[in-house]
Parts: structure tokens; sequence; C-alpha cells
């Protein structure tokens, strides 16, 4: 089927204006992949367009989206060539498979003080350094929701690794979020900051908070997961998109379900059990030792590594 000329975003498709094209995104319905296997019947009533006027948009939409056929061998070349991040400890590293990975969303939940977020100021500083040294080359998205954003430990961390500490700390775009509405926002608007300024990480410290202040009970999990998962998916497409890395931290709650083992559970549910290409749970030991549990990996097994958390950032 020959590609529709003109047709790239679902504001391009006939009935679709954009207002109707928010509407639709605001649902997750953010991409001609999306329109096109929806039912007219279906686009109707997500829309509030007729029908026939559905038809020809979901028609549209499918004559504009290509759906290409790749070897294994071909799609095991591409991966190769996927960018990693050190993360200052070896032993972590080798978990991971070489560290955290470009085109995935990198989740890592835990208690109080187990060292989530000190990961994360690590690889945002190694993100920066050149590729053949466990970095990037790139620069640095930080959505801080809890006010956890510290440029003091930055500066410490970027003098340990031999950098400049004020090309480090300009090499960081903050957002600090308020609300779920900021915190949505600045990953909707990302796009241009991300291609003008070679963006190679996005971290979200904390993924969850927000959203589990602002619908609180059952009766608010409904509309809670259904922006959670769109926000999500919005992560994973930019990530797709420019081959850069995404490190999310989670929040965990006490499963009373649980009656033997450790009860701890990351929030967010099935949405972001899905979601997370890469899980890690990072609980505190003794001193100023923390041991991270691979959770789940689509590539790599089960397993545990000893990090250290120092002045000078994450060491074996």
């Amino acid at each position: 089927m020959a590609k529709e000329k003109g047709i790239k975003e679902i504001e391009d498709l006939p009935g679709i204006g954009p207002t109707t094209a928010e509407k639709l995104k605001g649902m997750g319905y953010d991409n001609l992949d999306k329109i096109a296997v929806l039912d007219p019947h279906s686009l109707a009533e997500l829309s509030g367009m007729s029908v026939d006027k559905a038809k020809e948009a979901v028609e549209a939409a499918r004559n504009a989206t290509t759906l290409e056929f790749s070897t294994a061998s071909q799609v095991y070349e591409e991966r190769k060539a996927i960018g990693r991040i050190a993360t200052g400890s070896k032993e972590l590293d080798d978990l991971l498979g070489g560290g955290v990975e470009a085109k995935a969303i990198t989740e890592a939940y835990g208690k109080f003080a187990s060292g989530k977020t000190q990961l994360g100021f690590q690889l945002t500083v190694n993100v920066q350094l050149p590729v053949g040294k466990g970095g990037m080359d790139g620069k640095v998205l930080f959505i801080d929701t809890e006010s956890t954003f510290r440029p003091e430990r930055i500066e410490s961390i970027a003098k340990a690794a031999g950098m400049n500490p004020e090309d480090a700390l300009s090499n960081i775009f903050v957002v600090h979020a308020q609300n779920t509405e900021q915190q949505i926002l600045a990953v909707e608007k990302a796009d241009k900051t991300i291609r003008e300024n070679n963006i190679k990480l996005i971290v979200v410290d904390s993924l969850m908070a927000l959203f589990r202040s602002e619908f609180p009970g059952r009766g608010a999990l409904g509309e809670r997961q259904q922006k959670l998962n769109a926000h999500i998916h919005k992560l994973q497409g930019l990530s797709d998109k420019h081959n850069l890395a995404v490190y999310v931290t989670n929040q965990v709650m006490d499963n009373p379900a649980i009656l033997f083992g450790d009860p701890t559970t990351p929030v967010g549910g099935n949405i972001m059990a899905h979601a997370a290409t890469t899980r890690l749970y990072l609980r505190k030991s003794k001193e100023d030792k923390r041991i991270v549990r691979l959770v789940d990996s689509p590539s790599m097994p089960e397993g545990e590594a000893v990090m250290k958390i120092t002045p000078n950032g994450i060491k074996d």
C-alpha cells in the first residue's frame, strides 16, 4: 500500500484538527499507528466526530503508515550499536550487560535512602563522558518531582570523574515539576530541547510521587493509570526516536498479601511493570553499601550486585 503523502502526525488526518488531536493524545493515541488500528466506531466515540469522518481518518492513517520487516540478524546488529551508560560500579554494569542502555526505560525502586537518586546523579555525570569511556557524549534532561536535585552533588561526582564541574552542570537541563500536569508537559515539550542539545539521558526522580499524591484511593485509580500509561509511552517514544536512555526512580509500598519474604512492592501496578524495560530493586545494607537486584530484564538473568555510595559517587 502506497504511503499517503503529507500525513505525518494525527492532526494531518482528515476530520482531525489540532483540538481533536490534543484530545486523542491526552488519551494515549499519540501517533498514526495507534489510529490505524482503531475501528471507525471506536475513533468516533473517542473523538466526538461522525463515523463517516472517522472511517476517512482511519483509512488515511493506514495508508500513511508503513510496516517494515527485519531479520533477527539485522536486529542483532542494530542492538550492538545501542549506547550504554556506565554506573560507576563494574559489578552493576556487568549485571546490566554493560550499563544502563539507550532506547529503554530503566526503573530503580526502593525505600528511602536506598540509593535511587544517587544512581541517577551518577548517570547524569557519566552520560556526558565520551562513548569509549562509559558515556554517550550527551546532555541530560532531569525532571525533579520531589526537590531532590542537588547541583553540589553533581559537582563532586564530576570532579571525581575528572570533568570540569561547571561544564557538567551546564549540560543538565532541570525541570522542577510541582504537579502531574507539569511533569507530563515537561515530557510532551521535550522533543525540541532534546534535538537542539543532544540530550542522551532523561531522568525522572521520582516518576510516581506526584501521581500518588494527586490521585489517592481506588476511585481515582483508573484516571491515574490512564495518564501514567500515556506519560510512560511518551518517554519510551522519545527514547526510541532519539536513541537516548531513560532512568526513572519509583517509590515502594508494603504488600500485606505477601506473608513470607520481602513485602516491598513498587507502586504503579501492571502499567509500570510492563512499561519498564529493566527493573532494579535497591536496598540499604551496612554503612555505605547498597544491594541492587535485577528484577526484570529482557536480555539479562536475575541477579544481584553490591555497590558503594561514596562522596565521589557510585563505586564497587
